[in-house]
């Protein structure tokens, strides 16, 4: 169980005043209860998801974590750029009490990086690095995988294997999942919740929560065009 008690978060603008992205937010993320987050460009839904991982702190509030909870999920993917894709694969299988060849095998046959395994995590491209990020987190068992838009990546050999691999974690695992996709969101979450104007709003129906957040996007290009 995640569980967020009151929770506040601001980041200062430029030139004054704040962007707040949560605001007195109290909420339950329930173990088995795949979610899509949707939200604007700007919204928040990166912080949201550092907040849950505890890579960042609220200013006010507290969150509750129960549970192995990844790293969130996307194209920086918290890879050290100095070592190799291997060398990253044997550190976070340390870290987390796995198996190195397991874990190395496992990201070599998924990622399909091939000898660039062998080179700087830093000489990649971005797609690149959220394979390799992609690759390590699936290999390691996590009770939430905090997933941003990193399925978006890759030719459609590499997107199936991606779905294939989502299809098997969420019977043990509960996604969360930050997506632009609707498919993608219809297809392996059971809720929606939408992030705007501080406010995180959860519906039952996750067609409910896609139409809640494009009519979203068309208020923000008719306010953009006036």
């Amino acid at each position: 169980m995640i569980i967020f008690e009151n929770v506040s978060k601001a980041f200062p603008k430029p030139g004054g005043g704040k962007k707040v992205i949560l605001r007195n937010f109290t909420a339950a993320f329930r173990p088995g209860v795949n979610i899509g987050i949707l939200g604007r460009n700007g919204a928040g839904k990166s912080t949201l998801m550092n907040l849950i991982a505890g890579g960042d702190m609220p200013d006010r509030g507290r969150i509750i974590r129960d549970g192995r909870i990844s790293w969130p999920l996307g194209f920086k993917g918290g890879l050290l750029g100095k070592l190799t894709g291997n060398q990253n694969c044997q550190l976070i299988a340390d870290i987390y009490g796995k198996d190195r060849r397991a874990v190395v095998d496992f990201v070599a046959d998924f990622s399909e990086l091939g000898t660039y395994l062998d080179t700087p995590v830093k000489t990649y491209s971005a797609g690149m690095k959220a394979r390799l990020a992609f690759g390590i987190c699936m290999a390691i068992d996590f009770e939430y995988y905090l997933i941003d838009e990193v399925i978006a990546v890759g030719d459609s050999t590499f997107k199936k294997k991606s779905k294939a691999v989502f299809e098997d974690r969420r019977e043990n695992s509960t996604l969360l999942l930050v997506s632009h996709s609707s498919s993608l969101l219809r297809a392996f979450c059971d809720i929606g919740g939408v992030l705007e104007n501080g406010e995180l709003t959860f519906y039952d129906d996750i067609e409910e929560a896609i139409e809640v957040h494009e009519d979203n996007l068309k208020r923000g290009l008719r306010g953009n065009a006036q």
